[in-house]
């Protein structure tokens, strides 16, 4: 091993040696508690893609790799009210007097005006057209003489219809209907003339509507001091009658929260202003729409629903950013699964279903958010496009669509930060030719890296011990000796070169580690040499050769019963430089 370690004063060589103090019980921090895992939906980012411009694009897949944008600069703003800027804090304080309004009168909550009042009052214009055709009718047949059988039968019916109707009231006082037995006589009038010549015919019917359309004054007067006289008796009770109470304001909810209630409030709001440029008229009718939306789609009844999981591969949540942002999986190489496909997108009912499914997987994580000002109420979405089905199937795009307008409606301002990894060629013409439709807002939240930079972009924004492994990261499913509170180091191994981990020991103990190298094609070994000059050195792992195709992680121990140390050597012998990730942890040995 001395050929292995870098000695003071020696010229500088290719081998690098880290040093490391192996992690013990003692000195790690207390365990937090383990957060509850959050689900989210993912935002369905491959949007309609159109054939031919694909088809255009004939660049070789290296050389279009490197073009791909690799880091956003979108940041997130404060939630807090008090360090708004004057002119955001006046716009939401509008928005929530808006609300209140809505609030009292029942408007998020109250049915549409009813047909019934509309037709009522058509009817009683109809009605009086009808009388005014009447009277028409009646002085052209004064004058003329002359009136067919069939006309009067018309007009005998009209004067019954406008006598019959007991309301509306306001009506038949305008036109000064007579009473029931006027109408009676009217009809008998009409009926007993038919078989006689038309010329009597029309003098009965004068007389009648004469009596009835122009009751003489006098008795005109005296109705109208009998109303006069009627009306001061029914005020007093009307007075007495106590008027109602008007109804409490309606609560509505958003995501378990009341639209008004406390700063959590706020910071709902501030989503919808935000996703309308502040534009408060904007934002509160966003708000009324994702009211009805949520009504109508029955968001609450949905949270109920078992709906599978056939589709938790294709959606997951796993770990967190390094701000604290939950982090949620979209595999769309799962849809090479013919089986899977089929299931999910065959007919209308089975999209409905999948809609539904991702809306409810939305929904219940959302609802795990902290929605304080100063809490993570947004996650990070990273879109795997490795082997992805790409724009051919019309399907996947269909309701791909039909998601992203649904998000897009009402869900404001839920993602800080969109990363594609695996980016195939193709989609930089996709890319290209959709940017132009969307703001700098959503642009700036967009991080692309392709195939061969995925992992290295993820690590920007993602620590490697939160990182999946089928990512390059270190981070496994179930119980495991490590898990996402133990740290991990990052070491790039320069092309041709080798790399030393030591971990002194000083007392009898168990040493764990676990390291990868992202992309392996590298040589590794481990060897435990004692302290003593006269001890042995221990092979703990034969140097080997690890392909990309092996395990990922290599998780390996070794009880020290004598002072000494554990040398973990790993030889990139290519001429790519290569990501190495590494942690430890001691137990004491019970012996």
């Amino acid at each position: 091993m001395a050929e292995d370690t870098q000695k003071p004063g020696a010229p500088p060589a290719a081998d690098e040696v880290v040093v490391e103090k192996p992690v013990t019980d003692k000195d790690l921090p207390p365990a937090p508690e383990p957060e509850p895992e959050v689900a989210a939906a993912a935002v369905l980012e491959e949007k309609v893609a159109v054939e031919e411009a694909v088809e255009v694009v004939e660049k070789p897949k290296a050389e279009a790799e490197e073009k791909i944008a690799e880091a956003g600069s979108f940041k997130e703003e404060t939630n807090v009210v008090g360090e708004l800027p004057e002119s955001q804090k006046k716009a939401l304080e509008e928005l929530k007097q808006l609300i209140q309004d809505a609030l009292n009168k029942h408007e998020f909550t109250a049915p549409p005006a009813k047909e019934e009042e509309k037709v009522a009052g058509v009817v009683v214009e109809e009605k009086k057209e009808e009388t005014k055709e009447e009277v028409k009718i009646e002085e052209k047949t004064e004058e003329g003489h002359k009136v067919e059988i069939e006309e009067k039968a018309e007009v005998s019916e009209k004067v019954v219809e406008i006598e019959a109707p007991p309301a509306p009231v306001e009506a038949r006082e305008e036109e000064k209907a007579p009473e029931p037995a006027v109408v009676t006589e009217v009809v008998e009038t009409v009926t007993a003339v038919v078989d006689e010549d038309g010329a009597k015919t029309v003098e009965a019917i004068e007389e009648t509507v004469v009596a009835v359309s122009a009751p003489p004054p006098a008795e005109t007067e005296a109705s109208a001091s009998k109303e006069a006289e009627s009306a001061p008796a029914d005020e007093p009770k009307e007075a007495e009658t106590p008027a109602l109470p008007p109804p409490p304001p309606e609560e509505v909810f958003i995501w378990g929260i009341p639209l008004l209630a406390d700063e959590r409030s706020d910071v709902i709001l501030l989503k919808f202003l935000r996703a309308r440029d502040f534009k408060v008229k904007d934002a509160f009718t966003m708000i009324k729409n994702t009211v009805r939306w949520r009504k109508d789609f029955g968001i609450d009844a949905l949270l109920e629903e078992d709906l599978g999981n056939e589709l938790d591969k294709v959606v997951f949540m796993h770990g967190f950013d390094k701000e604290g942002h939950p982090i949620c999986y979209n595999v769309y190489g799962e849809f090479q699964n013919k089986e899977l496909y089929q299931n999910a997108f065959s007919d209308e009912a089975k999209r409905q279903k999948f809609l539904r499914w991702r809306i409810q997987f939305l929904e219940k994580s959302i609802r795990k958010l902290d929605f304080s000002p100063s809490g993570i109420n947004t996650m990070v979405q990273v879109i795997d496009l490795k082997n992805s089905p790409g724009p051919g199937k019309r399907e996947l795009r269909q309701v791909t669509n039909q998601a992203l307008q649904l998000l897009q409606d009402n869900y404001p301002e839920f993602v800080a930060k969109q990363i594609f990894i695996n980016v195939p060629w193709w989609y930089l013409a996709f890319n290209k030719m959709i940017s132009p439709f969307l703001t700098q807002r959503t642009k700036s939240k967009f991080v692309f890296a392709g195939p061969s930079k995925s992992a290295d972009t993820l690590f920007k924004y993602i620590a490697p011990e939160q990182v999946p492994v089928q990512y390059g990261g270190l981070s496994q499913e179930g119980e495991q000796e490590f898990t996402t509170a133990d740290p991990v180091t990052e070491f790039t191994i320069k092309p041709s070169s080798k790399h030393t981990v030591e971990y002194p020991v000083s007392e009898k103990s168990v040493l764990f580690w676990e390291l990868r190298v992202v992309g392996w094609d590298v040589s590794y070994g481990a060897e435990f040499v004692p302290s003593a000059e006269d001890g042995y050195t221990v092979i703990v792992s034969k140097r080997r050769k690890v392909s990309p195709v092996d395990e990922p992680v290599i998780s390996d121990s070794f009880k020290v019963g004598e002072p000494g140390k554990i040398v973990l050597t790993i030889d990139n012998q290519t001429s790519k430089k290569k990501k190495l990730l590494y942690r430890s942890k001691t137990k004491p040995c019970s012996d």
